[in-house]
Formats: C-alpha cells, structure tokens, sequence
C-alpha cells in the first residue's frame, strides 16, 4: 500500500465513524507530513512510495485503528 492510499482509507474510515481526519503537509522533513485521526496522529512519509508492513501497523497503533479495518 503506498502512502496516498493508506491517507485515503483512514480518511474514508473517519468519515465512516465521524472523526475529524486531515493531513498537514508542512509539519515534517521533505515529503513527510503528519495525518492526524481525531487526536491522535502519525506520520505519514512520503505519500508516492509503498508503506512496508511494520511500518503500516506503527502507523496503526498511533492512530490507535485496527489495520484489518482499512
């Protein structure tokens, strides 16, 4: 999964559950930003490359969402 479709699913679950969702290009280094789920939040890298498996559940885990529910 790369990086914009991992936004726009979280973006699709927030809506789903009625949760502020919104990603901050300019809070990060180069391409990165932060993806803020309610009040929680991660960062989100580069949103063109592909999100490895490990790195998918840390981002889970901030965000406090099962990663099946994506």
């Amino acid at each position: 999964m790369k990086g914009a479709e991992f936004e726009r699913r979280v973006q699709k679950l927030a809506r789903s559950r009625k949760v502020a969702c919104e990603f901050v290009g300019d809070q990060g280094k180069g391409s990165h930003g932060r993806l803020y789920y309610g009040d929680e939040f991660t960062t989100l890298k580069d949103r063109k490359k592909e999100i490895g498996r490990d790195l998918l559940a840390k981002m889970c885990r901030d965000l406090k969402i099962d990663p099946h529910h994506l």
